[in-house]
C-alpha cells in the first residue's frame, strides 16, 4: 500500500532540496478538519533553512507540486493543504486490505529480531487481584504488536516466588494453618494466613525474626521449608492459570525469581572483580551517588539475595539465552528507580546491551482512592471482576438477543473484553482508581462497543451473501461510489491502521490501538446510519459492502492486537 506521506514528501523534497523525504514526512499531519485536506505540511520549520517565509514556501509548492495521487492543493497561511484523489485512494486501499486479510496492518519492521517482554509476574501465594491486570494486559498487547511487526517475541512471567514473604507464610501456616484448610481454601487461605501473620506480628515482633530465619533455611536448601514452598507454588499456579485462560494470555517461559538462585554467585563475583561492590554495616551494595541515585543493595547482612541481585542475574541470563534486540519490563512506575539502578549497574559492569533495556511503566491502581495492600487484605480479586463482567453481559444478551447461539461463549468473550479494554483505554502511565461502575460499563467508548460494531459488519455481510451472492467480496471496487463524506471518513481511518500500530510499538503504548478502534467504530457507525448499504443498485451495493468488509478485517485485526476476541454475533 502506498505511503502517502512519504510519497508526497519525496515530491516536495525534489522541489525544495535541502530536506530528506523522511524528514518532510515526519512533519506532515492529518488534519482533523477534512475541509483542510487529507495531508497538511506546516512550512514553518522549513523557513529558516530555505530563507523564505512559510507563506512563500507554501505558495511556491502549491504552484509547482503535481502528482497523479493529488487532486487539489491549497496554501493557507504557511500551511500546505493537500487533497488526495479519493476514488483512487479508496480503490487501492480496499484492494490492499482484501488481499492482506489477517495480515492487514502488519510490517516486517523487526526482521525476526528478538524482543523479550517481562510481564504479569504475580506473587506466589497471593490472589491475582485487579492491580495485576495492568502488567498482564499491557505486556500481552505489546507482545502481539511486536509480533505483528515482524519481531520474534519471548514472553516471560517473572513470578514472585522467592523472598522473606515465604518465611512469613511458613510461620503462619505452622502456627494457625492446616493442610485441610489450605487444600480447601487454596490461594484464599494462603492470603488469610499472610494477613494473619502481619496482624500478629504487630503484637509480637519476634515473628518477623522467625520468618527471616525460615527464608534463610530456604536459601540453604532446607527440605522442610522447600517442600512447603513448592506446595504453595503448585496451589498458586493452578489459580493463576485459570485467570490466564480467561484473559487469553500465554507465556513462553515461567522463570520466577527462584530460577536464578544458582546463577547469582557469578554475578556477585563479577561485581567484586569490577570493584563495584562494597560493604555497608554488613550488607553489600553498589554506590550510585555519581548518578544521583541511591545505592543498589545486593546482599542483606545475613547474605540473603534481594530484588537487585535477582534482576541483574535475570538480565544477564536473558542476554546470553535470547540475544535480544530489546528487553522490556512491564511494571508500575513505583519501580522506576529500581530499574534505573539495575540498568546503570549493568552498564558499569561493562554490558553494552544495557542500552537495550527499557522499563515500560504504568500507573498504579487504587480502590476508591486507597492503595492495594495484600498484607491488610485490601484487594479486589480479578476473578470476581471477570465473573461479574461476564454475568452482566449474559443479562444484556438475554434481554436483547435471547436466541443467540453460543450465548455462554459470547458472554465470556465480550465480558472479559470489557475488562481488558477498560484497562487499555487510557494512557498507561495514568493512575487508575478502580471503580466497579467504570469496569462494568458497556456504553460509550468501550470494548463491547467495538465488538458490537464488528458483529454488525458480520451481520451485514451475512445478509448480503444471503440476498445478493458473494460477488462483492472479489469484484473490483469502483471508488466513485464511496465519495460521501461518511465513506471518505471511514477510508481515512482504515488507512491509518498501519501507522497507528507502528506508533503503538515505538511508544510502547497499547492505548493507541484502543483509541484507534473506537475512532474506526464511530466512523463506521456514522457511515452505516447515513448510507444505506444493501441497496438494489449493484455497483453502489458492492462498493459499500467492500468497505464493510475492510472495516470487518481491520476491527478483527486490531482487537486481536490488544487481546480481545471478535465474536461474529452478539
Amino acid at each position: 500500500m502506498l505511503n502517502y506521506k512519504l510519497h508526497v514528501a519525496e515530491k516536495v523534497s525534489s522541489l525544495l532540496g535541502s530536506f530528506e523525504p523522511q524528514e518532510l514526512a515526519a512533519l506532515m499531519e492529518y488534519p482533523a478538519n477534512h475541509d483542510k485536506g487529507d495531508l497538511c505540511l506546516p512550512c514553518f520549520r522549513l523557513s529558516k533553512v530555505l530563507g523564505k517565509s512559510p507563506k512563500d514556501i507554501a505558495e511556491h509548492l502549491q504552484a509547482t507540486l503535481q502528482d497523479e495521487e493529488i487532486d487539489q492543493i491549497e496554501a493557507v497561511n504557511g500551511y500546505l493543504n493537500i487533497f488526495l484523489k479519493k476514488q483512487r485512494w479508496a480503490e487501492a486501499l480496499i484492494q490492499h486490505i482484501h488481499h492482506a486479510g489477517h495480515q492487514y496492518g502488519s510490517q516486517n519492521v523487526g526482521q525476526g529480531r528478538t524482543i523479550v517482554i517481562d510481564y504479569s509476574s504475580p506473587n506466589i501465594a497471593k490472589p491475582f487481584h485487579v492491580g495485576h491486570l495492568r502488567s498482564t494486559v499491557i505486556g500481552n498487547a505489546l507482545y502481539h504488536i511486536h509480533a505483528f511487526l515482524g519481531y520474534t517475541c519471548v514472553g516471560i512471567n517473572h513470578l514472585g516466588d522467592w523472598g522473606t514473604q515465604f518465611g512469613k507464610l511458613i510461620v503462619a501456616y505452622q502456627q494457625w494453618g492446616s493442610k485441610e484448610a489450605v487444600n480447601q481454601g487454596a490461594i484464599d487461605e494462603l492470603l488469610h494466613l499472610y494477613v494473619k501473620f502481619h496482624e500478629e506480628a504487630e503484637k509480637d515482633p519476634t515473628l518477623e525474626d522467625q520468618a527471616r530465619a525460615w527464608f534463610t533455611r530456604m536459601e540453604h536448601g532446607d527440605q522442610e521449608a522447600l517442600a512447603l514452598w513448592h506446595w504453595f507454588i503448585d496451589i498458586s499456579m493452578a489459580e493463576f492459570q485459570k485467570i490466564y485462560k480467561l484473559l487469553g494470555v500465554q507465556f513462553d517461559a515461567y522463570q520466577g525469581e527462584s530460577f536464578y538462585n544458582d546463577k547469582m554467585a557469578p554475578v556477585i563475583q563479577m561485581l567484586q572483580e569490577n570493584q563495584l561492590l562494597e560493604e555497608d554495616e554488613g550488607a553489600m551494595l553498589v554506590r550510585l551517588d555519581a548518578f544521583d541515585m541511591a545505592p543498589a543493595l545486593m546482599l542483606k547482612k545475613d547474605g540473603s539475595s534481594l530484588y537487585h541481585t535477582r534482576d541483574l542475574t535475570a538480565a544477564i541470563y536473558r542476554a546470553e539465552t535470547y540475544d535480544f534486540a530489546k528487553l522490556i519490563y512491564v511494571t508500575d512506575y513505583a519501580q522506576n528507580l529500581h530499574f534505573q539502578q539495575c540498568f546503570k549497574v549493568l552498564e558499569l559492569m561493562g554490558y553494552t546491551w544495557a542500552s537495550k533495556l527499557e522499563h515500560v511503566a504504568f500507573g498504579r491502581v487504587s480502590i476508591e482512592g486507597g492503595g492495594l495492600s495484600t498484607r491488610k487484605g485490601n484487594v479486589i480479586k480479578l476473578e470476581n471482576v471477570l465473573e461479574l463482567s461476564v454475568q452482566k453481559i449474559k443479562e444484556v444478551i438475554e434481554a436483547r438477543n435471547p436466541g443467540l447461539p453460543n450465548k455462554e461463549e459470547v458472554a465470556v468473550q465480550v465480558g472479559i473484553g470489557a475488562v481488558i479494554f477498560n484497562d487499555l483505554s487510557a494512557n498507561r502511565i495514568k493512575d487508575i482508581d478502580f471503580s466497579w461502575e467504570d469496569a462494568l460499563n458497556f456504553d460509550g467508548e468501550t470494548g463491547p462497543y467495538v465488538q458490537y460494531t464488528y458483529a454488525r459488519t458480520c451481520s451485514l455481510l451475512k445478509k448480503a451473501q444471503m440476498g445478493f451472492g458473494h460477488d462483492f467480496l472479489t469484484s473490483n471496487v469502483d471508488g466513485s461510489y464511496l465519495l460521501e463524506k461518511e465513506a471518505v471518513a471511514v477510508i481515512k481511518m482504515l488507512y491509518l491502521f498501519t501507522e497507528r500500530i507502528e506508533q503503538a510499538m515505538v511508544k510502547l503504548e497499547p492505548s493507541i490501538i484502543s483509541r484507534y478502534l473506537i475512532d474506526l467504530a464511530q466512523a463506521f457507525n456514522r457511515f452505516y446510519h447515513t448510507c444505506y448499504i444493501l441497496v438494489e443498485e449493484k455497483h453502489v451495493r458492492e462498493a459499500r459492502l467492500a468497505l464493510v468488509t475492510s472495516v470487518q478485517t481491520t476491527l478483527r485485526n486490531g482487537l486481536k492486537l490488544i487481546g480481545l476476541q471478535a465474536p461474529n454475533e452478539i
